[in-house]
This record gives C-alpha cells, sequence and structure tokens, in this order.
C-alpha cells in the first residue's frame, strides 16, 4: 500500500511585516525579505505578503483573514514584538488564536540570548488560529533567521498536525 508523502513545499505560506514607517515608504522591509528568502528556499507556496501599519484591529483582521479565507497553513509576522508604545503585534495575535505554542516562542528567545541579552525583551508568540498556525518574529533581520534556524525543521510536522494528518508522533 503506498502512502503519499507530504513536502516542504505543500506548505502555504502569508507573510506580514508590521511597521509604521515601512508601511509608509520610510523604512526597507528586510525582515520581511529574510523570511521570502526562506519560503522560497523552501520551496513553499506564497499566498500573500503585506507591509502594515503598527493597529491592533489591522492585525487582527488580516491575521483573522489570511488564516479563515486565504487558508494559509502558517502566517509568520516580523515586527511589533518589542516593549516600544506601539509594538502590539503579540498582543493582537494573542486575541486571534485560539491556543498558544509557547514552546515554538520559547525555544526562538532561549537560542537568541545566546547572542544577545536584548532576546529577553521580544514579546513574540506563536499560536493557532483553526488549522492556521501564527508565528511572531522581531523586526531585525538577524532575529529572523536566527528564528527560523529554530524552528524551520518543526515546522512541517506541525502543518501536519493542524490538518490532522498524522495521527502518531513517532519519535
Amino acid at each position: 500500500m503506498e502512502k503519499e508523502v507530504k513536502r516542504f513545499h505543500e506548505i502555504k505560506v502569508s507573510v506580514l511585516t508590521v511597521s509604521d514607517r515601512g508601511h509608509r515608504g520610510e523604512r526597507e522591509d528586510q525582515s520581511g525579505a529574510v523570511i521570502l528568502e526562506v519560503v522560497d528556499s523552501n520551496g513553499w507556496e506564497l499566498l500573500h505578503y503585506s507591509v502594515l501599519p503598527d493597529e491592533r484591529e489591522t492585525i487582527k483582521n488580516e491575521l483573522m483573514r489570511l488564516a479563515d479565507e486565504v487558508g494559509s497553513d502558517i502566517i509568520f509576522t516580523t515586527g511589533g514584538t518589542g516593549l516600544a508604545p506601539r509594538d502590539i503585534t503579540p498582543d493582537a495575535t494573542l486575541e486571534v488564536i485560539s491556543r498558544e505554542v509557547p514552546g515554538m516562542a520559547e525555544e526562538m528567545r532561549r537560542e537568541s540570548r545566546k547572542k544577545t541579552p536584548h532576546a529577553m525583551l521580544s514579546r513574540a508568540v506563536c499560536g493557532v488560529r483553526g488549522k492556521t498556525l501564527i508565528i511572531n518574529f522581531p523586526g531585525s533581520p538577524q532575529a529572523v533567521r536566527e528564528g527560523m534556524d529554530v524552528i524551520l525543521t518543526v515546522l512541517p510536522h506541525a502543518v501536519e498536525l493542524l490538518k490532522g494528518e498524522v495521527s502518531d508522533c513517532g519519535r
């Protein structure tokens, strides 16, 4: 009996950069570019990419649309995860997810902490809305690279689990 094997390239991705200056065209989106490189190098399907202002309702509405209507398997966000007054990406994310995946965010912070103490200031969260995994990254290209290196290997399995395609998590 043959079994269909799911591959990395079957992951459908959306990317949101949250930056007031980026949205106004005053700053190049370097951290979003890093995510787009990872999407491309893994052969994933890019469903959507945009740069949004740091506005809670705008972020929430776009996350819900990309999960509920567009059908993204993963939504990567970058930016708005720090302590500045307008850094509200994690707050908006928490309002739209049904459950957190704290291990992913914790591990990204733990690994980044080995390189910079500023990693402790990230409030990034990871969580699930329906069958979509939402992952927040800081707005730094280096932080995106480091975080992606930490979680990249578990993403295909996470997507399979969310789609109900895995019944045994065997190690």
